[in-house]
């Protein structure tokens, strides 16, 4: 059985959709609320525009790997979005206004290419392996949303919130 390849959630945080924008496209802060990219950089000293490339470090119990994306959507406010490997998954964050802030929504999609060096690479375990990051994507994108309306509404602007839990 192939387990849906698409998934996404949102919350509402306590800050504008620029602020929340400006956070989340700043990749260099992304392990501070990711569970699984411990760190982020730009590649060749880039930033968060379409065409941009950066590079993550993952992590798991299992293993530790590396992994080259790029910006394919970079709109100030409303939607920053990335492909990694050229074409393997789409990552997205979107902000709209709502009441209390911005509600922002990650997506997730394995795209049809990702499917097919899955299966080029593993074979016969290619559904497990494809399995496995999509449970990963479905309990890490709840995580991180709760992670990144936790910072950013500790920011300045919103007193009385703290980011210690």
């Amino acid at each position: 059985m192939t387990p849906d390849l698409t998934f996404s959630d949102s919350i509402v945080v306590a800050a504008s959709p620029e602020e929340v924008y400006d956070l989340v496209s700043d990749v260099t802060r992304t392990g501070e609320w990711s569970p699984v990219c411990r760190a982020c950089w730009w590649d060749d000293g880039d930033g968060p525009r379409v065409g941009a490339r950066f590079t993550g470090r993952n992590e798991t119990p299992d293993r530790t790997w590396e992994t080259r994306s790029q910006v394919v959507a970079a709109d100030r406010g409303r939607q920053f979005a990335w492909v990694v490997g050229e074409s393997l998954v789409r990552w997205a964050f979107r902000m709209e206004p709502a009441e209390g802030g911005t509600r922002l929504t990650e997506s997730w999609e394995f795209l049809p290419a990702g499917l097919a060096r899955f299966a080029e690479r593993y074979g016969d375990d290619a559904e497990r392996q494809v399995a496995d990051r999509t449970r990963a994507a479905h309990e890490g994108i709840p995580a991180t949303l709760a992670a990144i309306a936790r910072i950013a509404g500790s920011g300045p602007g919103h007193p009385g919130q703290s980011d210690v839990p």
